[in-house]
């Protein structure tokens, strides 16, 4: 509250205006008076039982009241958009008046206890973990029947609110994922991808419309492995980025540029905390990844290790094939691709296996339940 309220009063006097309250704090108020509200309905129980010996600790009532009412609500509210607030503060952090803001105005507050930021944000979801812990003890000590039965309902309630809150968390967390993916990745047009296509300036307006980039607009699909590469081309080596994903493989050109492709600056890009540290520093530096070739469906892919005579006649290190095919089985490209180290290149092999195991279980599953279809009825 007190990162909070400073920033409201140096708002006030027109600082910092541009940093959106809700974004870095969410429901923190309406959050903190319910929880005070809760404690101190609680401990006052607890006092007039210890000031009243005869009379009874009755925390039904109580329970019911928060646990049954908002409590849980407004933490999840808070915890929905604590993932959010990181990534917004973290992008905060790099500029200097906010920095002044942190360090002079709110750190050196003695009632922070030298604690920062990032480590404040997190408290509501490990007071909201606890709960069940508070539960599960006045369950324990609890002499009523009745109020047992009713106080392991409710904790079970507080356990399953918190699982399906750590679902929504993980969606959250792919979706801003993917959302600085579309960013990062540049997806040229084919007749730049490839000198051989011809498209009359007047055709290639209809031609964009059908944007690429929707390809990772997707909620449901999941990024499985990433990371650097180096591409062997016929007179050179490329530095490569490659994303496998739950479905397809896709290859792309690290570019350093401080421009991204159509204008926009890379480096005012918000950084998401969920990429690689890799990814992060080199969206940070300007840099951008162009698509180098169509993705490749993992159903037609065909990994190749790279045999260690050839890597000794060619020098080549840590090498490995990765074969495209159409439709028809027939090879319409190959990339061959080189890793920093020969543990980096066994995980990116294994990674890549275990995807198109994973991938065509679950087409076949697909496939065997479109086919599978209900028994004649004896009538007919």
């Amino acid at each position: 509250k007190i990162f909070m309220n400073t920033l409201k009063y140096l708002q006030s006097n027109e600082f910092l205006l541009d940093v959106d309250l809700w974004r870095l704090f969410a429901n923190l108020e309406e959050l903190s008076k319910i929880s005070l509200s809760f404690l101190e309905t609680f401990f006052e129980t607890v006092k007039e039982h210890v000031s009243k010996s005869d009379s009874p600790m009755d925390f039904s009532s109580i329970l019911r009241k928060f646990f049954q009412g908002d409590l849980c609500q407004t933490h999840q509210i808070y915890c929905l958009n604590y993932t959010s607030a990181v990534f917004y503060l973290e992008n905060l952090r790099q500029r200097e008046d906010f920095g002044i803001y942190l360090k002079q105005w709110c750190e050196q507050n003695e009632q922070c206890r030298r604690l920062h930021l990032p480590e404040l944000l997190v408290a509501p979801l490990h007071r909201l973990t606890r709960y069940p812990l508070l539960l599960n003890n006045i369950w324990k000590r609890s002499t009523d029947e009745t109020e047992k039965d009713f106080i392991w309902s409710l904790k079970e309630k507080v356990e399953k609110s918190i699982r399906d809150l750590e679902g929504k968390v993980k969606w959250l967390d792919n979706f801003q994922k993917f959302r600085q993916l579309q960013e990062v990745i540049v997806w040229p047009q084919v007749w730049d991808r490839d000198k051989r296509f011809f498209v009359p300036e007047c055709l290639k307006q209809s031609l964009r419309e059908n944007s690429s980039e929707n390809i990772l607009s997707s909620a449901n699909r999941l990024l499985l492995h990433e990371g650097r590469l180096t591409l062997a081309e016929s007179t050179r080596l490329l530095d490569v980025y490659l994303f496998l994903f739950d479905d397809f493989l896709l290859i792309t050109k690290i570019k350093r540029n401080k421009k991204k492709h159509g204008g926009s600056d890379t480096g005012l890009i918000p950084v998401c905390l969920s990429l690689t540290p890799e990814l992060q520093s080199f969206i940070r530096e300007g840099g951008f990844c162009t698509v180098l070739d169509q993705p490749i469906p993992l159903d037609r892919l065909i990994l190749k290790n790279v045999d260690p005579v050839h890597i000794t006649v060619f020098s080549l290190r840590n090498a490995f094939l990765i074969q495209h095919e159409n439709r028809y089985r027939q090879c319409i490209a190959v990339f061959l691709l080189q890793a920093q180290t020969e543990t980096a290149k066994k995980t990116w092999i294994s990674q890549i296996e275990i995807a198109i195991s994973n991938y065509t279980t679950q087409h076949e599953t697909k496939k065997s339940i479109a086919f599978c279809f209900p028994a004649e009825s004896s009538e007919i």
